[in-house]
């Protein structure tokens, strides 16, 4: 039975990866971030033999050398990920993003970890200069976030190439789906239709992503994995398609049978040179080396996430009426 540690676990899509990875017959370490509350986030109220739930910070060295002795294949998710939080505090993106990184690699070179799956972002392209957007296309830095993670990237593929740790950067273009944070635009979308309100406060309709269901992206991460000529790579994973946020929103507006309206947010639009307006992520490369492609549609994938925001239990957990960062 193949141990792993999920960093993050305790987040959207950690706390999704972990599943998947328990039910695949995975015995799974899941790191969650240490607070006096004894908060598992997402992992609260799961139980099963094969998962090990620890709580701590991957800024911390001496902690990343101690929870990594023991496994085989680390998936490390374990970042600050909110674009607009990164221009208030920008600092602790560097602590989180960059440090974490830094010591997990260090940790897996001196354990003899044999895989570091290492989570990415699509917001390390920025704009797109062409499209649809693969591993080649250049880096851009449109805001502190997408700094770090360029800058993390970078960090663990020096230990690829000065250590031959075997690092693989998974990169996931737009993920969506259930438990995701309301700072993102389909959970905005949906929580604030069904909290019963007619004007949609939203920010620039215009930008275009390239939106993944959050099951096919941990389905990539278990596949790249086991990919011995991913190792050294960085790969995406992409749906190969685009969609206006305007028109996500008349799709989950029709599926929710929802007559709405839009209304700007000002606080809700980023810096002029730092808002990313085009994302079409080229997924060939995927293909190539797993042979895996997206099961969900951008149309199932909604309705399993709206399904899922709609139950009270669930809806109840978010504020609809705060602009969440």
């Amino acid at each position: 039975m193949t141990k792993v540690l999920v960093t993050g676990a305790d987040g959207f899509i950690g706390s999704h990866l972990t599943e998947m990875l328990l039910t695949q017959g995975y015995q799974v370490k899941a790191l969650c971030y240490y607070n006096s509350f004894n908060s598992w986030g997402w992992l609260d109220g799961i139980a099963h033999p094969q998962l090990e739930i620890v709580s701590g910070d991957v800024r911390d060295p001496h902690f990343c050398k101690h929870i990594t002795g023991d496994v085989e294949i680390i998936f490390h998710l374990a970042a600050l990920i909110a674009i607009p939080y990164s221009y208030v505090a920008p600092d602790s993106y560097v602590d989180t993003n960059v440090k974490g990184i830094l010591n997990i690699c260090q940790a897996a070179k001196e354990n003899g970890v044999r895989r570091v799956m290492v989570t990415s972002t699509s917001e390390v392209y920025g704009t797109a200069q062409y499209v649809p957007i693969d591993e080649k296309h250049p880096k851009q830095a449109q805001s502190p976030y997408s700094a770090s993670k360029i800058s993390a990237d970078a960090m663990a593929m020096s230990f690829y190439n000065a250590f031959e740790l075997p690092v693989v950067i998974v990169r996931p273009f737009n993920t969506y789906g259930p438990r995701q944070s309301a700072r993102a635009i389909i959970p905005t979308i949906i929580i604030q239709i069904a909290d019963g309100m007619k004007d949609i406060k939203l920010g620039d309709l215009s930008p275009t992503r390239d939106f993944n269901f959050v099951k096919d992206i941990c389905c990539g991460f278990i596949e790249l994995s086991k990919c011995d000529a991913a190792i050294g790579e960085e790969v995406n994973i992409a749906s190969n398609y685009e969609i206006s946020v305007r028109d996500i929103l008349q799709l989950i507006a029709k599926i929710m049978k929802a007559d709405v309206n839009f209304v700007e947010d000002s606080q809700r639009i980023r810096p002029e040179n730092s808002e990313v307006f085009r994302l079409w992520g080229a997924n060939a490369k995927m293909k190539n080396l797993t042979g895996f492609e997206p099961a969900y549609s951008i149309e199932s994938g909604l309705r399993e996430t709206i399904e899922w925001f709609t139950k009270p239990e669930n809806l109840r957990m978010y504020k609809a009426d705060i602009y969440n960062v």
